[in-house]
């Protein structure tokens, strides 16, 4: 499978999923824009993956700012030209209090991180991939979505929202020839520590590879659990 001459998206690159993933879609052929918030950490992981200049693209960027985002975007396509991979990797817990007991801050709060995150990243890269007749969204989301433990309402209920805008997405999108879908996990395995239900960087890469390649061009709008295993 080969991702030749696309222009893969990653937010929230530089945590330990954004740079395996940046690796893989870069060893498959991609040109990669990595956005962050730690300009520090975003020179590291372009060095890592040792990438001519025209093939790697740094931005830090608030994700959370409509208008910030917009402009990020629309410099990777300046220097790229159209993205056709966006993955949002932007992650962020808060929990352990009771609902009751919430403060609105720690619910807008998480909204922040993974609603608008979403909802600005879309609106700044689907109509680019709408016009080009193809497309990949893909996110990570939580196994806790459904059933939420004690505590967790905050994270869950912006969890559950992003998940709704992609799975609208990809009604909306249907023949069009983007796709969006969500990659479900417990917990993302970095330090490989091989814990049952946990899930490798390395696995969640590949299930992103597939879903990039033109045979999984069928699978829209699918939340797909990485943990059974």
């Amino acid at each position: 499978m080969s991702l030749d001459g696309r222009v893969a998206l990653i937010a929230g690159a530089t945590g330990g999923l954004g740079r395996v993933l940046a690796a893989t879609l870069a060893g498959e052929g991609a040109r990669v824009a990595l956005l962050g918030t730690d300009a520090g950490r975003l020179r590291a992981l372009a060095d890592e993956l040792a990438l001519p200049p025209d093939r790697c693209l740094t931005q830090m960027v608030d994700l959370r700012d409509a208008d910030a985002t917009r402009r990020a975007v629309g410099d990777v396509q300046a220097r790229f030209g159209t993205i056709g991979v966006l993955a949002q990797l932007v992650g962020g817990y808060v929990g352990g209090t009771p609902l009751v007991e919430v403060d609105r801050a720690e619910l807008s709060g998480m909204l922040d991180q993974h609603v608008w995150t979403t909802f600005n990243l879309i609106g700044s890269t689907v109509p680019g991939m709408r016009a080009a007749g193809w497309g990949r969204i893909v996110a990570v989301t939580s196994a806790a979505v459904p059933a939420p433990s004690a505590g967790m309402a905050s994270y869950a209920a912006a969890k559950a929202a992003q998940e709704a805008l992609l799975v609208s997405l990809a009604r909306d999108l249907t023949g069009s020839g983007v796709t969006a879908n969500l990659l479900t996990v417990k917990s993302i395995d970095v330090e490989h520590a091989g814990k049952a239900g946990w899930t490798t960087p390395e696995q969640i890469a590949a299930a992103v590879s597939w879903l990039c390649s033109d045979a999984a061009g069928v699978v829209s709008g699918a939340r797909i659990p990485l943990f059974g295993g």
